[in-house]
């Protein structure tokens, strides 16, 4: 790779070292997805005769929780549309690469690995037609270099992946050039190096948690080994019931029976259906107390009340006795789930708009290129009743909220606002029509009358006042 500590020079060298970087990566990455899907490791804090004892039972069980403090944040994110400029209205042409692209479905699966692995990546380029592709790649086969100093600025980027038939395949963006090749045995190769015509390496970081210094953070990383404690609590509290099934009887006073080699006999063979008895007066028989499996249950309770105040996830969730919260109660209960998905929005939509600004440099409309202003209209990730809300966007018409807002803020898409704004337009055409066949003749003597006059009107309140100066001009006869 050149001098010690010397950045890569070559292609060849990038995509050495951006493939050493993934190989770290891909492991953390893997654990984290594993633990999301249930798959983690189970029996984790468990002795080997035990392990050997209850590997069967435990092979395909988890009590998995890691699932839900994902789901419950991304299920409340999804991408409505953007304003790429001053327009108050949401931009067409962002709206259509985004759905020339499936983005609603693939922004999800983005948002989805970023919070579960920490980090997702977006490739922007273009078709054979010239149009802008956004494609959404996963932290396990794709990796970027930041510039060296910078937070922000990728210097270079590489996706590796394997083929249905086996072969490995390896891209690399940089600055100047794309870059296309595979491994041999001395590294990898560089077959085909065309320009970069953006000039910029076409691949957005969506970073999850991303803090000043060090790696972006998956929401897992708290939460897994409180994870393993609840699994490990959970299997114990199985195994106590599996014994306690059946409970365990004793019998005193009589003679111990034993076999040609030496060992006791078992006296009895017990069964639901068969009665004990002994000759022997002395004999007594009793049973041990069933185990009292309460404090497993108490233990787990503890643990999952500290998993949903790390995870902000509403306790109601996890159906801890009692009845579902309503009303205000719900919107108290969720306020911290709900600044977490905020907070979400606020870095994964930075990524977005970044994203919108590449597609635009891919159709070189330079003005959407650099349009910093740009942000992301995100749907209102805030669940309450219909009639809370519509209540709420009454009380804020009298504000005189624009309706184009309040259509926003009730959760209509961009697309439906146009909708209705040509529904109301034609409906107000059609009355216009009615009027127009049915008014009589006087009616409408009479409107056009009132038209003049309110425009009179109009311009009279419009006009500005003319001062001092317009009475000094009245005094001289003005």
């Amino acid at each position: 790779m050149g001098e010690i500590g010397a950045p890569p020079s070559s292609p060849e060298q990038w995509l050495d070292y951006l493939k050493g970087k993934l190989s770290a990566q891909q492991a953390r990455a893997r654990i984290f997805g594993d633990y999301y899907d249930g798959h983690h490791q189970r029996m984790l804090f468990a002795q080997s005769k035990y392990q050997s004892e209850f590997a069967e039972v435990f092979d395909r069980w988890s009590d998995n929780f890691c699932g839900l403090v994902i789901d419950s944040v991304n299920e409340r994110m999804a991408v409505d549309g953007f304003r790429m400029t001053d327009e108050p209205e949401a931009d067409k042409a962002a709206r259509r690469i985004w759905q020339r692209n499936f983005m609603d479905a693939e922004s999800a699966s983005g948002h989805l690995d970023a919070m579960i692995q920490g980090a997702a990546y977006v490739v922007v380029w273009a078709d054979e037609d010239g149009e802008p592709t956004i494609t959404v790649e996963s932290a396990e086969t794709t990796v970027i270099q930041l510039k060296a100093g910078s937070r922000r600025e990728v210097e270079a980027a590489a996706k590796f992946f394997v083929d249905d038939w086996g072969r490995e395949h390896c891209t690399l963006w940089l600055r100047d050039a794309v870059c296309t090749g595979g491994p041999t045995l001395a590294g990898y190769r560089v077959e085909t190096t065309k320009p970069n015509p953006l000039g910029v390496v076409p691949v957005v970081p969506l970073h999850n948690r991303s803090r000043l210094v060090g790696e972006p953070l998956s929401d897992l990383s708290p939460i897994i080994p409180i994870q393993n404690a609840v699994n490990k609590v959970t299997a114990d509290s199985l195994v106590a019931s599996e014994y306690a099934a059946w409970p365990q009887r004793y019998v005193t006073g009589l003679e111990i029976q034993e076999d040609e080699n030496g060992r006791p006999k078992e006296p009895f063979r017990v069964a639901v259906d068969k009665l004990l008895q002994a000759e022997d007066p002395a004999a007594t028989f009793g049973q041990f107390a069933a185990a009292d499996l309460s404090n497993y249950v108490a233990l787990v309770d503890m643990l999952t009340v500290h998993l949903a105040s790390i995870a902000r996830v509403p306790f109601h969730y996890m159906m801890k006795g009692g009845q579902v919260p309503s009303g205000d109660s719900i919107t108290s209960a969720e306020a911290g789930l709900i600044a977490k998905v905020r907070e979400r929005m606020l870095h994964f939509g930075e990524s977005w708009e970044r994203t919108l600004r590449l597609a635009f440099l891919v159709k070189h409309d330079r003005k959407r290129a650099e349009a910093f202003e740009a942000e992301v209209m995100w749907r209102d990730p805030e669940k309450r009743t219909e009639a809370q809300h519509v209540d709420a966007l009454l009380k804020l018409q009298m504000l005189n909220v624009p309706k184009q807002q309040l259509w926003l803020d009730a959760g209509y898409t961009p697309q439906l606002i146009e909708r209705f704004q040509r529904l109301l337009e034609q409906e107000a055409k059609a009355a216009m029509e009615m009027a127009d066949r049915y008014m009589s003749q006087a009616d409408k003597a009479s409107m056009a009358q009132s038209v003049p006059a309110a425009d009179a009107a109009e311009k009279a309140a419009r006009k500005p006042p003319r001062g001092n100066s317009d009475n000094a001009a009245r005094e001289m006869g003005e």
